[in-house]
């Protein structure tokens, strides 16, 4: 198992003026949320797979939700590349994937292929239906 993935004091300080105030009943922290959702990508994980560390996955994937439609992600990581050290920490992910050659492109779908019906030659290879079998053919 991948080890957790939490925000350090000066990143929070940059991040948690611009999350919403909500009142009500008491919430998970969002500074836990916060950092099981970059967890979350972060290992590539499935939502149902997040350590329990950060708090209810239904929660996480609801705050995640509520947050992407209000828009707040564009903010949220200008808000860490700026208190972040030099590209080391600023890169949320630099994977490389190689795809196949296959899948470099090109025309897609079936390839036109001449029907089996005739021979290298172009000659029919079977007798056609319509010829009668009823007399020999003739003699020279």
């Amino acid at each position: 198992m991948a080890e957790l993935f939490w925000l350090n004091d000066a990143q929070w300080a940059a991040i948690e003026p611009l999350l919403p105030k909500l009142g009500g009943k008491p919430r998970v922290d969002d500074r836990r949320v916060l950092s099981g959702i970059l967890h979350r990508f972060r290992e590539g994980l499935r939502w149902r797979a997040l350590p329990e560390a950060y708090g209810p996955r239904t929660t996480v994937f609801n705050r995640f939700n509520r947050w992407s439609q209000r828009g707040l992600w564009q903010e949220i990581f200008a808000a860490l590349v700026a208190c972040a050290d030099p590209p080391r920490i600023a890169m949320v992910d630099s994977t490389s994937v190689r795809a196949h050659r296959a899948a470099a492109g090109g025309k897609g779908g079936r390839k036109a292929r001449p029907s089996a019906g005739r021979g290298v030659d172009g000659r029919p290879r079977s007798t056609p239906s319509r010829m009668t079998w009823g007399a020999s053919p003739p003699s020279s």
